[in-house]
């Protein structure tokens, strides 16, 4: 695995050589060329003017802020330099906190943290083996790329785990959500909804993450590759029923795909002395 980042993490006295990696494959994910109908030539992008029509090189273009509509105040490199802030090599710790306190929407991406070196490893073992008695993730400030992120660090199996943080006021209010109300819900359909999460209640390793859309679209191209047909299958769809009889419905599925499979030419004796060998097995 590369490193895409090098520096140290620091907080108080305490500085550890590490290196980021990227915890994402993006290898698994499926690109496209645009190319034009006619030829399937490779389509190719060009900056245009977009009043005069001009076509423009890149020594031809400059960054403008848009401060009123039509109005633009031009930034220069040199203007970008008078705000470099810290060392891009340093990720500087402000506090510690606990890990509940910090919402899943300021969550963005996800990166590896590991040692950079024999002699970094052991004090950064002794930060992951801290992080998690504690409970707590370390909360600090990076400059990437001529900006300021933050970034926050916790504990993942051996090592840490690099999250990249939205800034809270990137992040809207739910409340901005059309249809939102305070409604009670119903106790008896409440009842009913608490059943049916019970019974299908389970481990989330147990639960199958695979892309199936990514692993479909795969085959439509290998199938055009290989010049075969591409059979495609309406999705019909769902039929809406109240919801009490959705719910009753829905627990009595939950409970039958638990039963026990009937073996092949078992008998509803042996079926029953299979169903009972399994009860006292569990």
């Amino acid at each position: 695995m590369r490193a895409i980042w090098k520096g140290h993490i620091q907080f108080s006295l305490v500085n550890i050589p590490i290196r980021i990696y990227n915890a994402i494959d993006t290898s698994e994910k499926l690109s496209f060329n645009l190319l034009s109908k006619e030829g399937n030539n490779p389509v190719k992008y060009e900056k245009r003017d977009k009043v005069t029509g001009e076509v423009l090189k890149q020594e031809d273009i400059v960054k403008g802020f848009q401060y009123e509509p039509g109005q633009f105040v031009i930034i220069e490199p040199e203007d970008f330099d008078k705000v470099k802030l810290k060392s891009t090599r340093l990720i500087e710790i402000e506090g510690f906190v606990d890990a509940t306190e910090v919402h899943h929407t300021l969550f963005d991406s996800p990166y590896f943290a590991g040692p950079d070196g024999d002699v970094a490893a052991k004090t950064y073992a002794l930060l992951c083996k801290t992080l998690r008695e504690s409970g707590k993730v370390g909360v600090g400030k990076v400059v990437l790329r001529d900006r300021e992120s933050v970034v926050l660090l916790t504990p993942h199996e051996k090592g840490l785990l690099l999250y990249k943080l939205r800034y809270p006021n990137e992040v809207r209010n739910i409340d901005e959500v059309p249809s939102l109300s305070d409604q009670e819900a119903d106790e008896e359909q409440l009842k009913m909804a608490n059943l049916l999460v019970g019974s299908m209640t389970k481990k989330f390793a147990d639960i199958e993450m695979k892309d199936k859309y990514n692993e479909a679209l795969r085959e439509v191209i290998n199938a055009k590759i290989e010049g075969k047909e591409i059979i495609t299958v309406e999705e019909e769809e769902p039929v809406v029923i109240d919801i009490m009889t959705a719910l009753k419905a829905s627990i009595d599925k939950a409970k039958s795909d638990k039963k026990p499979m009937k073996k092949a030419g078992e008998t509803p004796e042996e079926e029953s002395k299979s169903t009972k060998k399994m009860r006292k097995s569990a």
